[in-house]
């Protein structure tokens, strides 16, 4: 497989609304318009197909094995077989009468990566935000990470970026482009979302993709309100490009050169102390 070195990549923002084709209709609209602007790869958020609300996610779930329950994930095949791209974004699934907090990767209109979220956002801050995923969602048990003429990808969700060997693990395994789909919340995202998505990529010498859905604005408590703020980081730590809370759209160039020149110029790699530490369990 012939590797592209350099490409236009874009993160999608999108709005959300009350009904799933109303939310489909905005994204295929804004895929379509990215492609005009030639990008290769399209980074959506989490859960973006629905408002993030208990009863919409189970509403908006959908089996992956039935093709009369699975409108996003046709969507996404579709487009990105249309325009030959990547696809990237996280969804609810519901699979043998459980529901996951999911990930799908199409490339050229192929199913290439297919995630469940390992570590679930169960966190209790005082004054904050108390969030339990684990009553709502079952978890995954193992890493996605696949290839493409984009290079080697990794692909988490939200909360998996707070965990550094999960992105370590990726990363050793040859990954040169970190994706989280992601809705970190109004407490935690103006102290971290930036930080992590910096200290992941600056850790693993690794472009990091996170996109996250708007906001959506409303005054009852049962609806968790996302922070936004989709970003782009290079190897070096450094922000590309990101946004506010409200739809936008993040294009990028991404050189797979600078993850070459960052790894050769800072060898943190070959430089670990494994006499002295090492991860002992890697991808099954």
């Amino acid at each position: 497989m012939q590797i592209l070195t350099k490409y236009k990549v874009a993160l999608i923002q999108n709005a959300v609304f009350e009904t799933k084709q109303k939310i489909l209709e905005g994204v295929a609209a804004s895929i379509r318009d990215c492609v005009q602007k030639e990008c290769k790869v399209i980074f959506l958020g989490e859960f973006f197909n629905t408002i993030f609300e208990t009863n919409q996610l189970k509403k908006n779930a959908e089996d992956f094995s039935d093709k009369n329950n699975r409108e996003t994930y046709e969507l996404m095949k579709q487009l990105s077989e249309e325009f030959q791209i990547m696809i990237i974004g996280g969804l609810p699934e519901v699979a043998d009468g459980k529901l996951f907090n999911a990930a799908l990767a199409f490339n050229d209109g192929k199913l290439v990566g297919q995630y469940r979220k390992c570590h679930l956002f169960d966190v209790d801050i005082p004054g904050g935000i108390t969030h339990f995923e684990s009553n709502t969602f079952g978890s995954g048990n193992d890493y996605c990470i696949f290839d493409s003429q984009y290079g080697r990808y990794g692909l988490g969700i939200c909360y998996d970026i707070r965990f550094p060997i999960f992105s370590q693990v990726m990363r050793d395994q040859g990954c040169q482009v970190l994706s989280f789909p992601s809705a970190f919340n109004q407490t935690t995202g103006p102290l971290h979302w930036e930080l992590l998505n910096r200290s992941r990529a600056l850790d693993n010498q690794v472009y990091v993709a996170s996109a996250q859905a708007a906001r959506y604005y409303s005054d009852d408590p049962d609806y968790y309100q996302t922070w936004g703020h989709s970003i782009i980081t290079d190897p070096m730590g450094r922000v590309l490009a990101t946004c506010g809370s409200d739809p936008a759209v993040l294009i990028q160039e991404i050189n797979l050169s600078l993850v070459d020149q960052v790894r050769k110029n800072i060898p943190t790699s070959v430089q670990k102390r494994t006499d002295l530490y090492q991860v002992s369990k890697g991808v099954k």
